[in-house]
């Protein structure tokens, strides 16, 4: 029973989902020892490298956690729904049987409770007792957070089904958990960061968008009409292009705006695979051959998260 459960989770999605907070956390991180006065001492929690943060660790968890919960969400969704029938991929829980659509309720009522608690220790880490209207923020934003991961595919109004799925993404993956990390370090938003968080936010978007292209036959029968189903495939494959080059000039700008060392641009080694997808998407009559590429795109943005990051910091 409970492998079917991880196969809900779908883990191979988690890398994915923690890149947004790589890249924040790094620049966050580095944003505030370079303002740290050499005549006062580090806070706690301030003069460490990411991976010695209780923030960068609790950030993590908590992604992971509204992943686990959407993932899960989307399974009961598309299974009660009846739109994981005939799909290509991964097996669905819930459609398959292997989990009930009660249980499954069960595991997403749970998923969120813990979710929920270790988001209320990340805030307490990160703002004390001081910043209390910057925890009430957070703590909002972590309540719509939850709600946006289960109203993916779950209900009458589900927004996966109307075309809005790759908003959802793109904010939440991109803007808010770039910006949203980067401001637990330093308690302010530098305004160029939001030129990495886009290009996280379209990568993101991207492997959205290769598996509803995948799946555009199928759920354009089960009246899912994400935005692959609204464009058709032409232009959705236009969709494509534009996304992943869209995220490479971005993340080009924001180095120009403050180059200083060949290092920052380390990122494009990620780009090479991505480069390589464009043509594989390009050249695709088999919706169903794109299922191998989710796997390549999502990798890609987590090493492009990785490189860009430890590009920037080693400016300094």
């Amino acid at each position: 029973m409970i492998k079917n459960y991880i196969k809900a989770a779908r883990l191979r999605t988690l890398p994915l989902s923690v890149s947004g907070i790589i890249v924040g956390s790094l620049l966050g991180n580095q944003n505030f020892l370079l303002n740290q006065n050499s005549l006062i001492p580090c806070s706690d929690f301030g003069c460490q490298t990411v991976l010695q943060s209780p923030i960068f660790w609790l950030a993590i968890l908590t992604t992971i956690g509204f992943q686990v919960l959407s993932n899960f969400a989307n399974d009961y969704g598309d299974g009660v729904k009846g739109s994981d029938k005939n799909r290509t991929g991964e097996a669905r829980m819930v459609s398959s049987g292997a989990i009930t659509p009660m249980q499954m309720k069960s595991a997403m009522i749970i998923t969120t409770i813990i979710t929920l608690i270790i988001a209320l220790l990340l805030i307490y880490v990160s703002f004390g007792k001081e910043n209390f209207d910057y925890s009430i923020l957070f703590f909002g934003l972590g309540v719509a957070s939850i709600a946006a991961a289960i109203k993916y595919t779950v209900g009458n109004s589900a927004y996966g089904y109307s075309g809005f799925g790759d908003v959802f993404v793109f904010l939440f993956f991109g803007l808010l958990s770039v910006l949203g990390s980067y401001f637990l370090y330093t308690k302010h938003i530098n305004i160029e960061v939001i030129l990495p968080a886009i290009s996280v936010g379209l990568l993101s978007t991207a492997v959205l968008n290769l598996n509803n292209l995948r799946d555009r036959e199928e759920d354009k029968k089960n009246n899912k009409n994400t935005l692959v189903v609204k464009l058709g495939s032409e232009n959705a494959k236009k969709y494509h292009y534009f996304l992943i080059f869209g995220a490479l000039v971005f993340s080009l700008v924001y180095v120009f705006l403050d180059f200083n060392t060949i290092y920052q641009l380390i990122f494009l080694v990620a780009f090479v695979p991505l480069i390589k997808n464009v043509k594989t998407v390009a050249q695709n009559k088999i919706p169903a051959d794109l299922d191998s590429e989710l796997k390549k795109v999502a990798l890609s943005t987590f090493l492009f998260a990785i490189l860009f990051g430890i590009g920037q910091t080693l400016v300094f």
